[in-house]
């Protein structure tokens, strides 16, 4: 069945680009310049995926409002940031409103196609049954890769999809460091140290939320990170 994509970008050149590309991917694609257009189209009927830019024309931050209102109607539909703006406090800004994963337009168009596919496939196994075979458990980590999800004592833990494949690398092999290199080669992307290490700090206080003591995710000092093991 034909995913129907949403693409909210003031920019037209680049709204038609994306409409374009997206388009011969065989998606359907909702193009959108304005966050009140998207939102009179949203109370009508939701997208498969939603990609929002965070400026909107005179509307600086109309992509966050969008993105809380998207959120209140589904609790799963996929969203992602695809914006210039390039720092922490925009994207921890993103990320607590709900997206799914805040992605730069310095990227690839594969990039691009890849998190969206990651996305579309994760919500799609979501209601699979799960099989050992595709289950990660040390200790009180359990991580689906099919389903894409994580648990923590228990409890789900939230993260994007570069997260999740950051802390697989991580977690799969626990006791042995992963430099940020085979990090970002395991979530598919290419960023700077500094891009590494955020994505590392917000994946910690993830589990922080969950467990005031939570202390497995080590950093070994110019080589990278690891999955402590308890004694």
């Amino acid at each position: 069945m034909q995913k129907n994509i949403a693409l909210i970008e003031d920019e037209q050149a680049l709204r038609e680009n994306y409409v374009a590309a997206l388009s011969k991917q065989g998606y359907k694609v909702s193009a959108f310049a304005d966050r009140q257009t998207a939102q009179a189209a949203f109370k009508l009927n939701l997208p498969d995926l939603a990609i929002i830019d965070i400026g909107l024309g005179n509307d600086i931050d109309g992509g966050f409002t969008l993105c809380q209102l998207l959120r209140a109607q589904s609790a799963t539909l996929p969203i992602i940031f695809f914006t210039a703006r390039d720092n922490d406090f925009d994207t921890i800004c993103g990320l607590r409103m709900g997206a799914d994963d805040y992605l730069t337009k310095d990227i690839s168009l594969p990039h691009l196609l890849a998190r969206i596919a990651a996305l579309f496939r994760r919500n799609e196994l979501l209601n699979l049954p799960q099989q050992a075979k595709d289950l990660v458990s040390i200790g009180e980590l359990l991580m689906d890769t099919d389903r894409m999800s994580v648990s923590w004592q228990g409890n789900s833990l939230d993260l994007t999809v570069t997260e999740f494949w950051m802390l697989h690398a991580i977690a799969k092999y626990s006791g042995h460091v992963k430099s940020r290199q085979q990090l970002m080669d395991e979530s598919k992307m290419v960023v700077d140290d500094t891009t590494i290490t955020s994505h590392i700090k917000r994946i910690r206080k993830k589990f922080v939320q969950l467990d005031a003591h939570f202390d497995c995710i080590e950093t070994v000092y110019g080589m990278g990170y690891r999955w402590k093991v308890k004694e």
